[in-house]
């Protein structure tokens, strides 16, 4: 039985966005190019904010449209997991929903791995130390828009601890859905919960 892969794409009035990104992450995850081609399958309703849902393996694809309503995410709560592993984005989120039921009175999770700072529970994380947006070297998935913002230069990657959290001044989390949102100015130990 093989591992089945997920890709959340962001579609608004029927425009795709950021599709070869996730086209390059479908290819990387099947280890070969050309399987399943996302600028012929995808059609997404001509109206209104949805997720792709993007489900598949080297055999299937599903496919589906959602309605998209963000969500709030103010303050955060940090795990440790050593063994957690999500290096490629897989429907199965298990060890990571098994996390994010542990974040109490907090909107979500940051997950800590051998000492290092990763991700949240539904995207890759940056902070800003004044100068630039430093985002953790080591992250669980490599995300799509992260990998965007890499190519444009608008990210340095540097290992983060937990004690290096004191020294940034704003957070922001990025994923496919939301691209980059700012998430805490100036009062940064105050997203921490």
């Amino acid at each position: 039985m093989s591992k089945k892969y997920l890709e959340t794409i962001k579609a608004n009035d029927g425009v795709i966005y950021h599709i070869e990104f996730h086209q390059l992450r479908l290819d990387t995850a099947l280890n070969a190019k050309g399987i399943h081609n996302l600028h012929i399958l995808l059609s997404p309703p001509s109206s209104g904010l949805y997720r792709c849902r993007v489900v598949y393996d080297k055999q299937n694809i599903q496919i589906n449209y959602f309605s998209y309503v963000k969500r709030s995410v103010k303050s955060l709560k940090i795990l440790i997991d050593d063994d957690i592993k999500y290096e490629h984005k897989y429907e199965n989120r298990e060890k990571i929903d098994s996390l994010f039921e542990k974040r109490e009175e907090c909107d979500d999770i940051l997950i800590v791995k051998n000492g290092l700072i990763t991700d949240t529970s539904i995207a890759n994380i940056a902070f800003f130390d004044g100068v630039d947006w430093i985002s953790p070297k080591k992250p669980l998935l490599k995300g799509t828009t992260r990998a965007r913002l890499l190519k444009e230069r608008k990210l340095i990657l540097k290992d983060i601890r937990k004690d290096d959290l004191k020294a940034f001044t704003k957070a922001a989390l990025m994923n496919a859905m939301i691209d980059f949102d700012i998430i805490a100015e100036d009062k940064i130990e105050e997203l921490i919960c």
